[in-house]
This record gives structure tokens, sequence and C-alpha cells, in this order.
């Protein structure tokens, strides 16, 4: 029996960020005889049949970690075929003891350009790190792989063709100063005919501060009346708010590949990012450099028409959902196969 134990922080539709993982996990379901789902927020509705589903939902991270791995136990003695640790380090490293002695792979799936030790530690101990780009793991080693976002494009519908002027400008993502808000604000001051309206959540104090940070900004240049600060929104809304806009700005600073880039892109909106990164997904006309707000601002008004269809095209050729399941078990049965040759050697 083909087996995969999936394990995240939620498998919930109504989580704002990771209601996305759905896709990936319905994908993976559809590849294997049996998904086992672990996660500390699960609405097993949302999972398709041949999905089992554990929660180690606690009050105290103790309690957590020991529900985590009385579940995982059973369920790596089963011998799957891997584990996927979705985005926290921290899966991986306490299923490292139980998995290797069983030989069952650890794979972990991360994204993030803030990671710190946890990550480093446990780059050590599993077998591959996936993520959408070489560059978006904030370290270099021989294990990452690169497979693409996992975006589900057939849910997102495709939008009519934006043409100049853009006035209806969208941001979507966390109040942190890596995001960049304040240069969307700075352009926004060299482009007197848009709008920018901004959502994300605030999940940290500094986060609160850097919002109140930007309201101060957007009085101080004059954009107050044309800005919109935004709360976060749940998942399925943000098909909504890229329908109400013209085009995405994604700011971000240094190697990020924000999931929001690749869905505003496969709903055929213009999308004006920062981050290398999208070298390979956006012309040149639609990228510029990190913090030059005059540049960002001169690729808006310098804007024509007609890139949706071919953004589109790259995320379901390269970043789909689909194409994300099938490079994770290609890692899974890959290692698999090394073991048993190594085995038999």
């Amino acid at each position: 029996m083909r087996r995969l134990v999936f394990v995240t922080q939620a498998a919930d539709p109504a989580q704002p960020v990771l209601g996305a993982t759905l896709a990936k996990i319905r994908e993976l379901a559809l590849r294997l005889d049996e998904l086992v789902v672990v996660a500390a927020s699960v609405d097993r509705s949302a999972l398709p049949e041949n999905c089992r589903a554990y929660s180690f939902a606690a009050p105290i991270q103790a309690l957590r970690g020991a529900r985590y791995l009385a579940v995982l136990g059973p369920e790596l003695r089963r011998r799957p075929l891997a584990v996927v640790c979705h985005m926290s380090p921290i899966f991986a490293l306490l299923a490292a003891p139980l998995a290797k002695p069983l030989r069952v792979p650890l794979l972990l799936w991360f994204t993030q350009q803030a990671a710190g030790r946890k990550l480093a530690l446990a780059e050590r101990t599993v077998d591959v790190i996936l993520s959408v780009d070489e560059r978006s793991v904030p370290l270099r080693s021989a294990k990452v792989r690169a497979i693409g976002h996992g975006i589900d494009v057939a849910a997102i519908p495709r939008l009519p063709e934006r043409k100049p002027p853009l006035r209806r400008l969208l941001g979507l993502g966390r109040y942190s100063r890596a995001k960049g808000w304040d240069t969307a604000l700075r352009a926004l001051a060299e482009l007197p005919d848009a709008t920018l309206r901004l959502h994300g959540p605030i999940l940290t104090p500094a986060e609160r501060s850097h919002r109140l940070e930007l309201e101060q900004l957007s009085v101080e240049l004059g954009v107050a009346d044309r800005l919109v600060l935004g709360g976060e929104v749940p998942y399925a809304e943000v098909s909504r708010l890229l329908a109400s806009a013209d085009a995405l700005v994604n700011p971000t600073v240094g190697n990020a590949a924000d999931k929001v880039v690749y869905e505003a892109a496969a709903s055929c909106l213009p999308v004006f990012a920062a981050s290398p990164v999208f070298d390979t997904l956006l012309p040149r006309e639609l990228r510029f450099p990190a913090g030059d707000a005059a540049a960002l601002a001169e690729r808006i008004r310098a804007y024509d028409h007609g890139a949706g269809p071919e953004l589109r095209r790259r995320v379901a050729e390269e970043h789909s959902s689909a194409h994300w399941a099938e490079r994770v078990l290609e890692a899974a049965c890959g290692r698999v196969r090394t073991d048993a040759t190594t085995r038999a050697a």
C-alpha cells in the first residue's frame, strides 16, 4: 500500500494562510492509497476519503509535542513512503529519532526567509528539503530541491484582461517590515490616480507597531485617503480580492517566494514583484529592485497589456498543486529506492 504521512500546522479551509495547504493534500491523496494528515487544526470534512487525520492540539507546547509523537510513532511502524513535514522544521526534528531507525525518509517543505537554528538542525537530519526555488530556502545545501509552489490553478478564476492605467492596486501579506509595504506607499505617492488596499495578519507586537508606522507614513506622504490598511482574510476570500484589483504589488525584500504572487499570476492579474526568485515567472517589465519605489511606480505606469495569459500558463506548468505533488512523491520514492539499493549492495 502506498501511504504517506503529511504533517502541518493546519488542514483547515478557514485558515487565512494555511487554507491553501488543502490543495496539496488533495493532490497527494489522488496519488496514494492512503494519506495520513497530522496537524494541530484539522477540518476532517475538507479532506479526501482516503485520508486519516489526527490532531495534536493542546494548550501547551510540551503537550503538543507529546501528542504529535504519540500519533506519529504507530504510523511510522507501518512504514509509509515518507514523512513530509510542512513548513515547520520542529516537526522534522521531533520525528527524526523515530523515523531514522525505521529508515522512513524525512522530507521538509520550507519557503520562508527567516528560519534560525531549527532549520539548520533539521537540514542535518532530513533527507530532502523541498522548496519553490533553491533560493527560497535561507541556507545552502545539496539537499534542497526546487519543485514549484503548489498552486491550485483550477480553483483560481481567470480574470478579464487588465488594461492601463492600473489604478486599483492590491497587496496581501503580513504587516512585517520585510514585506516592504513602505515602498508600496511611496510608489502610491507617485501615482496620483491610484489606490492601494493592503490585507494581512498581525502576528507579533513588531507587526502591530509597523502597521502604525505605515499609517503615519501615509499621512506624511499625503496618500491616507487612497490607502486601506485591512486585516487578514480567510483564504477563500483571496480570489475575491484579486478580482477587485487591477494589479498586485509585492515589494517583499530578499529571496521570498510569496504564494500570493503565483495565485495572482494564475488569475491573469498583472503582478509587480521585487524578489529575485520571480525572475523565472515574471518578465522584466513586471519586476523592480527591492526598496525602489520610483521603479515600482514606473513599472505600473509603463504597463501595456496582455501579460495575464502567459503568467497563468507558467504557473500551471511549473507551480500547480499537481506538479508539486508529483515532485514530492518523486523525492520520497527516490530516497526509498536509494535505500533499497544500498541495502542490497
